[in-house]
């Protein structure tokens, strides 16, 4: 049988009711212990209130932002965007050692039209002898001795790529994700009956653990100071991207193989000129459909000003310039301008190759932002995973895949249709959308119509797939234009904070 209480007696009040036969010294030592517990209660009471408030100041100055879109779309040009506009003092620290990644990136171009011109001069040799007997007929372009001296001129420039490879880190050659029109420079391309390029997706990488700015700058700061035991710590390794200590002595032969190749890539700047500017080399990399010049890292026009012995990369180059990493590299600056002066911002920057998308959802549970880009220029390229699928309609399943992730229903996400730069260029050189896009139908294939076709697209994805209370926020950029994109980042930096604070309940 339960036992029974007493409906008007409190039984908590009787629990904290002092002892009814308590002495006056009791009471006193009572009401003591009950001042310090209430006073080590308030004193948790505010350690936690200062916590949240710490917390939440914390979360009203750093922001995390994720890029996405597939391989060569433009996160890491719009990372360095960011950089140049909100952290410039961070920014112009770091300049110097973009020089040797411009540097590659100059001599690349160079190597990937020898590469052709040494497929060119082969089907040329084996054409005229086989004309001799009628076999196949001697084709038109005729390369003269200037081609064939200008490939020996330039031949050194083989070693300089393999040496500033090897000094920005232990990286390789692997199949890159979305390079277009690169061919392998160790091998000689064969001839195929129809005379085209067989192009090897190969390119350099480096992997995303790779410190090799840190390295450079560091080097640079110890250049010539010893320091305790008398060697500098942390420079370049010996060419191979690892982190130890180099003597000064070391550290001045890996400065001299520096300057020797600076020298180098001087010494050939006219060769380099002659060659880019040849007409019978142009029109064999028109023939082959070979847009070196629509590349990423394409610097041939600046040879004059890069191919010097004193050469500083500019802030245009930098943004220009490509280095392809493997990984997630995540960037971390703090705002040192602007209303939002002291804002953090963490940027993830995440592989857009196909077997890297599959490590995107990790990163969905907590982002402030998203920027989606989406380059509208590879209407007529093919995935080099797959070259059954057109570029462009990955970036719309990608596209229906993001917005429609009920994990990130809470999320903002900002598309960025970009290379509006590019795609006017192919189009006046008169490319057709509709030869690639069926459904692009009869309209012009001129920018503004195309643009106009491809956001409705993107939008209709969104509003069928996105979460109904998202708003649909597109920009049209040319993230290699750092002006123009400045004033993109600028309303994407607005947008982004003001949500960022209504989620975070500072609003």
């Amino acid at each position: 049988m339960g036992r029974s209480f007493d409906e008007n007696v409190d039984p908590l009040a009787q629990i904290t009711a002092p002892p009814v036969n308590e002495t006056p010294d009791q009471r006193r030592t009572r009401e003591c212990k009950e001042a310090e517990a209430r006073k080590i209660s308030e004193q948790i009471d505010e350690a936690l209130k200062a916590e949240r408030e710490e917390g939440k100041a914390k979360r009203k100055n750093r922001l995390k932002i994720l890029l996405l879109g597939q391989s060569e779309s433009g996160k890491s040009t719009t990372v360095k965007n960011f950089q140049l506009k909100y952290a410039p003092r961070a920014w112009k620290q770091e300049r110097l050692v973009w020089t040797t990644v411009v540097q590659l990136n100059l001599i690349k171009n160079v190597n990937s039209i020898l590469d052709v011109l040494n497929h060119e001069m082969a089907i040329q040799t084996t054409t005229k002898v086989d004309s001799i007997s009628n076999i196949v007929p001697a084709i038109d372009e005729q390369f003269s001795e200037k081609h064939k001296i200008l490939k020996l001129r330039l031949a050194p420039l083989r070693g300089v790529q393999t040496d500033l490879e090897r000094k920005l880190g232990n990286g390789r050659a692997q199949s890159a994700s979305a390079v277009s029109g690169t061919i392998t420079p160790t091998e000689s391309p064969p001839i195929d009956d129809d005379l085209q390029i067989r192009r090897l997706p190969k390119e350099f990488y480096i992997r995303s653990n790779n410190s090799w700015k840190d390295r450079f700058k560091s080097g640079l700061r110890n250049t010539g100071r010893p320091r305790s035991g008398g060697s500098v710590h942390n420079v370049l390794g010996t060419w191979g991207g690892d982190e130890k200590d180099v003597s000064l002595a070391e550290w001045g032969k890996i400065n001299a193989e520096l300057e020797g190749i600076t020298g180098i890539i001087a010494g050939c700047r006219e060769d380099i000129k002659t060659l880019w500017e040849d007409e019978l080399v142009q029109r064999t990399l028109t023939k082959r459909k070979y847009r070196v010049d629509e590349s990423s890292g394409f610097f041939l026009n600046d040879v004059d000003r890069i191919a010097t012995k004193n050469y500083k990369p500019s802030d245009d180059d930098i943004v220009r310039a490509r280095l392809r990493t493997l990984g997630v590299q995540e960037h971390k600056f703090v705002f040192e301008q602007g209303k939002h002066t002291g804002t953090e911002w963490h940027i993830y920057d995440v592989g857009g190759s196909r077997s890297s998308r599959a490590s995107w959802a990790s990163f969905f549970d907590d982002m402030d932002a998203i920027i989606f880009l989406a380059p509208l220029s590879v209407f007529d390229e093919k995935l080099l995973e797959d070259n059954r699928v057109n570029r462009l309609q990955d970036s719309y399943e990608l596209w229906k895949q993001v917005t429609s992730n009920k994990v990130l229903a809470g999320t903002q996400i900002i598309l960025f249709l970009n290379k509006y730069d590019l795609l006017a260029k192919k189009l006046k050189r008169g490319v057709k959308v509709r030869d690639f896009i069926s459904s692009y139908g009869e309209r012009e294939s001129t920018p503004e119509a195309a643009v106009k076709y491809f956001e409705a697209h993107f939008k209709e994805v969104h509003r069928k797939h996105s979460h109904p209370d998202r708003a649909f926020f597109v920009h049209l950029t040319s993230v290699v234009d750092t002006k123009a994109t400045t004033v993109t980042l600028s309303v994407v930096e607005d947008s982004i904070l003001r949500r960022h604070l209504v989620n975070a309940q500072l609003l």
